[in-house]
């Protein structure tokens, strides 16, 4: 007879957080989002990879690309560029983020001086910012010959067909500085010459980078950039159970700083092969495993060496597991599963095993519920697609902007790696994720600081300043179907205002 489980599968919605005596220490400013990646003897040693804010973008195409990885990462978070793709491409994503070093980054935007104003507006079109490169030959590494940015031409008064030659500042009347400048050293001349961006060359007149003002700015804005041991970002990178053996090793030589087996359902022995490969030849190296929503699949994937456990099965918005397969579990009652079996664990081993909670999240106080119930920081994928620094396209749809969302597991990733029939062709039989759209919402940094000052005011509510404080203190409370509509605005005729115009 098949075993059933006694309690419910619940879901975040389902609980709310009761507060605890609020004191002097329990301000946001105080509140401490730091959360471990990799597994530690807690109490004797530090996890030797931290995050500065608890969340990570998921593993998927829609999501984390360079682009996001960085503006990601100078936040606090990291994202794990997603392996759906070629092992080169994948590597290539991962040496972006690395050569971006914090300030000093590879020119995005390049041309030659026998291109036109109709490409430089394509460019900006394309790229989103105003400064293009002209090199000898139109490339990021050319001899520099000088920039174009928005004051050298007037779209109105020039013709299309101009080309650049014409309207670029040439390298004579730029400010410049050697290759080997530091950034600070690259700072101060920006600031003592009063320009905006600040080409680095070699001492072959090759371009090797620019230095923007913006970005000081933004990094003094963001003192909790995520950075490694040469001040470069943080950058995680997902993997498969297919050809492990061959990215794993072009991964670790590009520079990602963890890895991520990316599976719907982690209880497998091909997650236990591929993790048991990995320790063997790289010991060193820190990967992450699930997903799994129980105690027996989280023992399972810690006695095969991973070094944190990703949890949850069909609670994303565009994951349809649970409707297709009928596997799966209410993320809340998942979270506190898992981290129950991890306490255990902890306390029979003195190895802290962090968790991620992956899906589920629908709303911002959803994070620190999670957080509550055991999870060290969270994987979210529909609350990054809505952003810019997203790699989808922005579209019109109904008068409303939205961007594209899609799942790993839909046709259109084609994740023949991830969801395959087991055959020799390696076809999907059938979907697990859909094709969507998400609403617009904007800027990324804008967003996360709202969704944060949420989770550190709901955690001083419950008096704690630290995710590992909250987890110890934290009560929870079921909530009826009926409290749930108490605890929105009812009974009013509500003005039609900021809030509700969204």
């Amino acid at each position: 007879m098949a075993m059933i489980f006694e309690q419910e599968s619940r879901t975040f919605s389902e609980y709310l957080l009761v507060p605890n005596l609020t004191t002097e220490k329990n301000t946001p400013d105080q509140v401490d989002l730091s959360a471990p990646v990799c597994k530690y003897k807690k109490g004797k040693e530090e996890s030797k990879l931290k995050i500065n804010i608890p969340m990570v973008s998921a593993v998927m195409q829609a999501v984390s690309d360079d682009g996001m990885a960085i503006a990601l990462a100078r936040c606090g978070g990291m994202s794990f560029v997603f392996q759906s793709q070629s092992i080169e491409s994948q590597c290539e994503m991962i040496r972006k983020v690395k050569k971006y070093k914090a300030g000093i980054v590879e020119s995005d935007s390049n041309v030659s001086p026998e291109n036109t104003l109709e490409d430089i507006l394509a460019l900006r079109e394309e790229k989103g910012h105003g400064t293009a490169a002209v090199t000898e030959d139109g490339t990021a590494e050319g001899k520099l010959l000088g920039l174009v940015t928005t004051r050298d031409y007037r779209v109105s008064r020039m013709s299309l067909d101009t080309k650049v030659k014409e309207f670029m500042t040439p390298i004579e009347k730029l400010v410049t500085a050697p290759e080997g400048t530091t950034l600070k050293e690259a700072n101060d001349i920006i600031w003592d010459n009063k320009v905006n961006q600040l080409p680095i060359v070699n001492k072959d007149g090759r371009l090797v980078g620019l230095v923007f003002r913006k970005d000081y700015e933004f990094h003094k804005a963001n003192p909790h950039e995520l950075l490694d041991a040469e001040k470069k970002l943080v950058v995680g990178a997902g993997i498969n159970t297919r050809d492990y053996e061959e990215r794993v090793p072009a991964l670790i030589a590009a520079g990602a700083d963890a890895l991520c087996l990316d599976s719907s359902d982690g209880f497998s022995v091909w997650q236990e092969k591929a993790l048991r490969w990995i320790k063997s030849n790289y010991p060193d190296v820190i990967v992450g495993a699930g997903n799994v929503v129980d105690a027996e699949g989280f023992k399972f994937l810690v006695d095969c060496g991973a070094d944190f456990i990703k949890i949850g099965i069909g609670g994303g918005s565009i994951c349809i597991t649970r409707e297709q397969k009928g596997i799966g579990c209410g993320q809340a009652s998942a979270v506190l599963a898992v981290a129950e079996a991890r306490d255990k664990y902890f306390q029979e081993t003195g190895i802290y095993i962090p968790l991620c909670s992956d899906g589920g999240i629908v709303h911002d106080y959803h994070m620190t519920l999670a957080l509550a119930m055991g999870a060290d920081f969270l994987m979210l994928g529909r609350y990054f697609a809505r952003f810019d620094e997203s790699p989808t396209r922005k579209l019109l749809v109904n008068g409303t902007y939205v961007k594209e969302y899609w799942g790993e597991g839909s046709n259109r990733a084609r994740n023949w790696q991830r969801y395959d029939d087991g055959g020799k062709g390696g076809k999907m039989a059938f979907e697990e994720g859909v094709d969507s759209y998400v609403p617009y919402a904007g800027e990324l940094k804008s967003n996360l600081e709202t969704s944060l000052a949420k989770v550190k005011a709901t955690m001083c509510s419950c008096g704690s300043s630290s995710i590992e404080e909250l987890q110890q203190k934290a009560r929870l409370v079921v909530v009826s179907s009926t409290s749930i509509v108490e605890g929105g605005a009812h009974d009013v005729i509500q003005k039609e205002n900021d809030r509700t115009a969204r």
